[in-house]
C-alpha cells in the first residue's frame, strides 16, 4: 500500500476490524453493481471512495432530469449522457484510482453469466423483478454473494445472499419466481429520495463487510424499513429445500 492510500484508506484502517489487511482486500476486490439509478449511485460512491479496485456498472438508461431527485451520482449538466458514464465521472472524482468498468446494457440470463463470475460481491440495484431474480440466480450458480436491495414509495429493503453458506436462502427463497407477482414502479408510484440513500448505502456496508471478511452480514435476515415512522423490521427467513433456484446447492 503506498503512503498516498495509507492517509486516504486510514480512517478505516484505525478499524481493527477492516486495518491494512482488510483495506488490501477492498484494493484487490471487484464489485459488480446491477443498476446506476437511485441505490447503484449511492453504493458505487461509497464503494469507489471506499476504494473497491474494480467496479463493473450496467445499465441500460441514459440520465433524465427527473431521476435527479434521487440519483445522486448524476447532475443537471449530464442529462442525456448514459447513467454508467454519468456515474463513473462521479467516481473518478472521488477516487481516480478505483478502476471503473461502465456497460451501457441491459443485464439478462446470458450477459450475467460472465459478469458474476469475475465478480468478487454483487449488488442488486435494479429495479424490476425479473432482473433481480437473474441475478440471483447467476449468483447462486457461481456461489458468489449478493447484496439485494429495493425501495418504493417510502418503504425500502435490503437483505444478503451468500451461496458459500449451506444455511443461507436466496432471494427466491423470499420471492419465487413462479410467484403472482404485479409489478410496481417509482415511475408511477413515486419514492421518498432518501430512502434510496439509505437502502444504497447500507448495500455498500453490506458489500465492504463480505469483502473484509466482517460478521455477521444480513444473510438470512430481510431488513425492512418504513420510512413514514422511521421503523426498521428484520424478518428471519430459512432456506427453502424446494426452491427452484439454490435448493440443495451448497458452494
Amino acid at each position: 500500500m503506498t503512503d498516498d492510500q495509507l492517509l486516504r484508506y486510514s480512517r478505516h484502517i484505525l478499524l481493527d476490524e477492516i486495518g491494512i489487511e482488510g483495506q488490501e482486500r477492498v484494493l484487490a476486490s471487484h464489485a459488480l453493481i446491477i443498476g446506476a439509478g437511485g441505490l447503484g449511485s449511492p453504493a458505487a460512491l461509497y464503494l469507489a471512495s471506499a476504494g473497491v479496485g474494480h467496479i463493473t456498472l450496467v445499465d441500460d438508461d441514459v440520465v433524465d432530469l427527473t431521476n435527479l431527485q434521487r440519483q445522486i451520482a448524476h447532475t443537471t449538466a449530464r442529462v442525456g449522457v448514459p447513467k454508467v458514464e454519468s456515474a463513473a465521472h462521479a467516481m473518478a472524482d472521488i477516487n481516480p484510482e478505483t478502476r471503473v468498468t461502465a456497460l451501457k446494457m441491459r443485464a439478462d440470463a446470458a450477459s450475467l453469466q460472465p459478469l458474476v463470475q469475475a465478480a468478487s460481491v454483487v449488488l442488486d440495484c435494479s429495479d424490476n423483478y425479473a432482473t433481480r431474480h437473474a441475478v440471483n440466480a447467476a449468483c447462486v450458480r457461481h456461489g458468489r454473494p449478493l447484496v439485494a436491495g429495493a425501495v418504493l414509495r417510502f418503504d425500502g429493503q435490503i437483505t444478503v445472499v451468500d451461496p458459500r453458506s449451506a444455511q443461507s436462502p436466496c432471494y427466491a427463497c423470499m420471492f419465487p419466481p413462479a410467484a403472482d407477482f404485479e409489478e410496481e414502479r417509482c415511475s408511477t408510484l413515486g419514492v421518498f429520495a432518501p430512502l434510496v440513500g439509505v437502502v444504497g448505502a447500507m448495500q455498500a456496508a453490506e458489500a465492504l463487510k463480505l469483502i473484509v471478511g466482517i460478521e455477521p452480514t444480513l444473510a438470512g435476515r430481510l431488513l425492512m424499513l418504513d420510512g413514514r415512522a422511521m421503523d426498521w423490521n428484520t424478518m428471519r427467513v430459512q432456506r427453502a429445500p424446494e426452491c427452484e433456484v439454490c435448493g440443495g446447492v451448497v458452494r
